[in-house]
C-alpha cells in the first residue's frame, strides 16, 4: 500500500471512519468481476461525508479517489484499484416532492424511483425504469435510455468535491456540462442530491410506459453479468449495428463474450475475469475501426487499466 494512502486510512480512523483494506470492489459492480480496491469507505450521511471532506481536504495525501453507486457502468482491473473506494449508504436515498419538482438522493436507485414518479402523476423518468444506477451516477454520465436522456428533466444537482475546502453547492445543468453520456462531474466529487422538474401525467398510463419497457428490455437485452452499453452509440450508426456487421456478434475471448442477443452487450462469466472483457473490447474497437473507419468510445468508466 502507498505510503500516502496508508496516511490517509490512519487519518480515517482517528476521526471515527471503519476503513476497510482489500475492499471488494469489482465484485460490487453489475459485471461482479475485477479485484479490489486499497481501502474502502461508507458514508451514512451529509454529515459524515463533510467530515470525510474536512479530512481529505486537509492534503493527507493525493490519494486516487473512486466515488461507487450502483456499479453500473464501471469496469474494474482483476489488478484492482490502488486508490481509496467511498460509497454513499442509505442515508443518501431519498425523495422529497413539491408540486411537480422532485428531488432525489444521489443513492437513490432509478428503477424504484422511476416506479414512484410515476405512480406520483409525474411524467418525464420512465426510462430510468431499466437502468440499473444510482441518482448520482446518472448525473456523472448524463444517462439516458428509449430516446431521453436526464439532462431533459434536470435541473440542478447537489456536489461536494472532497478535495476542496468548500461546503456542498448546487450546480446548474449548464454549470454540469452534460453531454452524451458524459458531464463535468469530476472524480473527487460526489453528487448528493439531484432536483428535476417533470410534466403531470397520468399514473395508470405512466405505468403502462413502465410495463412496456421493462418488456422491450427483457426482449432485447441479455441479463446476467454486463454493464449495459458498452460503447457510446456513434453518429453514424449505433455501435451494436457496426458490432454486429463486423461479424463480432456471439465472439468469445476466454471468459468473455459479445452478447448473442445485443452485439453492444458484453458478458462476463460467472468468475470470470475483467481483464478479459478489457481485452475483448479492445478487439471490438479495432475490429470496427478496420471495417468501418470509426473509432468507438467506451461507455463503461475503465478503473486500474493501463
Amino acid at each position: 500500500m502507498a505510503e500516502g494512502l496508508a496516511r490517509t486510512i490512519d487519518q480515517l480512523r482517528a476521526g471515527g471512519f471503519f476503513v476497510l483494506e482489500q475492499a471488494p470492489f469489482g465484485a460490487r459492480t453489475t459485471y461482479r468481476v475485477g479485484g479490489a480496491a486499497a481501502a474502502g469507505v461508507e458514508v451514512a450521511s451529509v454529515e459524515e461525508l463533510e467530515r470525510l471532506r474536512d479530512i481529505l481536504s486537509q492534503g493527507v495525501a493525493n490519494i486516487p479517489l473512486f466515488v461507487l453507486g450502483r456499479g453500473s457502468n464501471v469496469l474494474v482491473a482483476d489488478g484492482g484499484f490502488p486508490g481509496l473506494l467511498i460509497t454513499l449508504g442509505a442515508g443518501f436515498s431519498w425523495l422529497q416532492t413539491h408540486d411537480s419538482q422532485v428531488e432525489l438522493g444521489g443513492a437513490s436507485p432509478l428503477p424504484v424511483m422511476a416506479r414512484r414518479i410515476a405512480k406520483l402523476g409525474l411524467d418525464g423518468f420512465t426510462w430510468a425504469v431499466g437502468v440499473p444506477g444510482s441518482v448520482g451516477g446518472a448525473v456523472r454520465m448524463n444517462a439516458g435510455g428509449h430516446g431521453h436522456v436526464l439532462a431533459e428533466t434536470l435541473q440542478s444537482a447537489l456536489l461536494v468535491d472532497l478535495t476542496a475546502d468548500a461546503p456542498p453547492t448546487w450546480h446548474s445543468t449548464a454549470a454540469l456540462e452534460l453531454e452524451y453520456r458524459s458531464s463535468a462531474v469530476g472524480a473527487s466529487q460526489v453528487v448528493i442530491a439531484a432536483r428535476f422538474a417533470f410534466e403531470a401525467g397520468d399514473p395508470h398510463e405512466l405505468a403502462g410506459q413502465l410495463s412496456d419497457i421493462v418488456a422491450w428490455r427483457r426482449a432485447h437485452q441479455p441479463g446476467g453479468q454486463n454493464a449495459g452499453s458498452v460503447f457510446v452509440n456513434p453518429e453514424r450508426s449505433p455501435a451494436a449495428v457496426l458490432i454486429e456487421e463486423s461479424g463480432l456478434k456471439g465472439y468469445r475471448y476466454r471468459s468473455a463474450a459479445v452478447s448473442a442477443k445485443h452485439a453492444n452487450f458484453i458478458q462476463a462469466d460467472p468468475q470470470g475475469s475483467a481483464d478479459d472483457v478489457f481485452h475483448l473490447m479492445q478487439v471490438v474497437r479495432e475490429q470496427v475501426e478496420r471495417r468501418t473507419g470509426i473509432e468507438l468510445r467506451s461507455e463503461v468508466r475503465l478503473v486500474g487499466f493501463s
